[in-house]
């Protein structure tokens, strides 16, 4: 029987970073093959508001609800209804990411570029977000807590949480959401998913009992292809933090890795999607080998076998070998997953030396899990190799920088020369002339 990960063997040397980029495995997601699909949604949302928006919701989620407010004090009654081992993970979930998130806040500064010459750097929060929960194949109140939490560490006053409607629940998104919610301090919860929730965040509307559905200004949090194809389609009218593809996970490991650990963090990243990715990188056939022995073992015994197995034999799931964990390096810089594990010998140094990855967990004691639920750090993080340019979720994505300019006369007129000469040699003379007005004896 052959392996269950499709190798790719780079022993012999690793390519230029073009050629690798082309021969690595990864999920073949086309957002811009279903814009068509989502601009009619988003057109109706726009003209016939929330009229549309439960139309599609009756199309796509099966179920009709009153309206798309979810009721004053209903997350409140799903809280106090939480199992209290669920309740007591997700307050410590929360401590653990409101404690690592608070460091990140950012602090005003004055620059004196000259004397009477000064640059203000300031950090203002936006003023309201729309926070997308998906609802698909599982429940996500996780991402209520990794999205909620940075932005209210930023300052954000006006947060809107949207989840999907759920058939089973009365046409609410899944009480675990409204718990995480109402644990949260959130009062405001829409019942709507997909890309109609995108188009509703970003234009707002008339509820069905004739309260306002304000619009926002930021919608951030993943979702499908769909909810990616409205956000692409609305950036602009909002901010969005990134466009979020299947999930994924490379793990570099050497000899020293444990193949149980190794399958088993692979396996926990490919439970979510038949489109996430799992991918090793490694310079140990004996280990490779075993990961999938222990892959067949553990898959089977598995919840979700078929999504599981679906998703280590797809394209975008492989095993990559390599010479040593330098040219490894090499190959997960490349790849610049979402989340990238170090199981080799002095972890933390190799970690170090990593240049692209939307996260780093640094050891056999921090698999991915952690990550998504109680590490502290932000599990919405860049995916399809958009590591190598842009960060996870943060404080920082709530935060717009804002520049104070304050010069006095003397500052000015001592500069005035330069941006004389420069206006003039971009054929702008009307600049230098705002410039020199100020100089110019009255008439």
């Amino acid at each position: 029987m052959g392996g269950v990960l499709r190798r790719t063997d780079l022993r012999d040397g690793v390519p230029g970073a073009a050629a690798l980029r082309g021969m690595l495995p990864r999920a073949e997601v086309d957002v811009d093959a279903v814009i068509h699909q989502v601009t009619p949604v988003i057109d109706a949302v726009r003209s016939r508001g929330v009229d549309a928006v439960l139309d599609f919701t009756e199309r796509f989620d099966r179920v009709r609800p009153a309206g798309v407010r979810v009721p004053p004090g209903v997350s409140q009654a799903e809280l106090e209804q939480l199992d209290p081992a669920v309740r007591v993970a997700l307050e410590e979930s929360i401590a653990r990411v409101r404690r690592a998130h608070s460091d990140q806040r950012r602090t005003e500064t004055v620059t004196q570029v000259v004397p009477g010459g000064t640059v203000t750097q300031r950090w203002m929060p936006v003023a309201r977000v729309g926070l997308y929960a998906p609802g698909g194949l599982a429940v996500y109140p996780s991402t209520v807590v990794m999205n909620v939490v940075p932005a209210q560490v930023a300052g954000v006053t006006s947060l809107v949480v949207c989840s999907p409607p759920q058939a089973a629940h009365g046409g609410r998104p899944h009480p675990t959401v409204l718990a995480a919610a109402a644990l949260l301090g959130v009062e405001e919860v829409w019942a709507v998913g997909g890309a109609q929730a995108v188009a509703l965040l970003a234009y707002g509307a008339t509820d069905t009992d004739g309260a306002p559905l304000d619009p926002v200004d930021m919608v951030t949090g993943p979702g499908n292809i769909y909810v990616t194809a409205a956000k692409r389609a609305l950036r602009g009218i909002i901010g969005i933090d990134a466009e979020a593809g299947p999930t994924e996970i490379a793990i570099l490991a050497d000899d020293t890795a444990d193949p149980v650990h190794v399958a088993a963090d692979l396996i926990s990243q490919a439970e979510h999607d038949t489109l996430a990715a799992s991918v090793l990188v490694t310079d140990s056939i004996a280990l490779a080998d075993a990961v999938d022995a222990e892959l067949r073992r553990q898959v089977a015994a598995t919840k979700h076998t078929e999504r599981i197995r679906t998703a280590l034999t797809g394209p975008q799931s492989g095993c990559i070998l390599v010479s040593d964990v330098g040219a490894g390096l090499s190959v997960v810089d490349a790849y610049a997953a979402e989340h990238l594990e170090i199981q080799t010998r002095d972890a933390a140094a190799v970690a170090r030396r990593v240049h692209n990855a939307g996260a780093i967990f640094v050891g056999p004691y921090a698999p991915v899990s952690l990550g998504d639920y109680c590490a502290g750090s932000n599990h919405v993080l860049p995916t399809g190799g958009c590591a190598r340019h842009s960060s996870g979720l943060s404080v920082q994505t709530f935060l717009r920088g804002v520049q104070l300019i304050e010069y006095d006369e003397d500052a000015l007129v001592k500069v005035a020369d330069h941006v004389v000469a420069l206006a003039e040699a971009e054929d702008l003379p009307a600049h230098g002339q705002a410039i020199t007005a100020r100089f110019q004896p009255a008439r």
